[in-house]
């Protein structure tokens, strides 16, 4: 499991260490901040995976400075904690975008298996059809993924050696270079990626498709195709990169 960086926020600081070793034995980076200003400023200074923070705090409260980050991160994702019955407040945060809320004392299982879902942070979509790439961008924004776009193949590569990405979207007709010739130059790169194959030719491409099936791709789409499909294939790949194997 990718390696990530949480945020913890927290004014009872022995169930903020808890935490924090809690999560440093799964392999994942930790920061901490035990007040609602400190929290807000290390926020919008530094970009976290995944935040937890506490409901009821000294001070400016976890509501208060939530909503102070969603203005200044609005993709920010943080999951609110609560050991008190401030339901009012919950509400308030769950309509503004919280992440999720727990109740203390905390179900480590029901914890560990949201910073699963955190992953994949980043989808490369490569299609030189912009509408496409578009559409498809907002579909993923509104699940929560970080989504990067390429026009043709040289681009995508070059977004891939960049880092932050995840899962690879490729479509196999796009100039410069096609989809097989972008996988296949990743390949000699030792570059191995979880790859979705789209198209929109399927059977004048069967051989290309075929030949891309022998390399393991996780998923081959036919255009037009229903968003939900895609974002069933992602979840499985959130689980395990290595489940949904054509």
């Amino acid at each position: 499991m990718k390696s990530l960086n949480i945020f913890i926020v927290d004014d009872d600081r022995d169930f903020a260490e808890s935490l924090f070793d809690i999560f440093e034995m799964e392999g994942h980076r930790c920061e901490m901040a035990h007040d609602g200003d400190t929290a807000i400023k290390m926020l919008t200074e530094k970009d976290f995976d995944l935040t937890f923070m506490d409901i009821k705090m000294s001070g400016k409260n976890g509501v208060e400075s939530f909503l102070e980050v969603r203005k200044k991160k609005p993709n920010a994702k943080i999951i609110m904690m609560t050991g008190y019955s401030v339901e009012d407040l919950l509400t308030q945060a769950v309509e503004n975008g919280a992440w999720g809320v727990l109740h203390k004392p905390l179900d480590m299982d029901e914890i560990l298996g949201m910073i699963k879902k955190v992953t994949p942070t980043g989808i490369l979509i490569a299609d030189d059809d912009q509408d496409f790439l578009n559409n498809l961008k907002d579909v993923l924004d509104d699940y929560g993924f970080t989504v990067y776009k390429a026009k043709n193949g040289d681009e995508a590569i070059k977004r891939v050696e960049e880092g932050d990405v995840d899962v690879l979207i490729l479509d196999l007709r796009m100039p410069i270079l096609s989809g097989l010739e972008t996988f296949m130059l990743m390949k000699e790169k030792g570059i191995s990626i979880p790859t979705i194959i789209v198209t929109a030719y399927a059977d004048m491409e069967n051989m290309t498709i075929e030949r891309l099936k022998s390399y393991c791709v996780n998923g081959i789409l036919n255009k037009p195709f229903d968003p939900q499909i895609l974002i069933n294939i992602l979840n499985e790949l959130v689980e395990d990169p290595d489940k949904v194997c054509y």
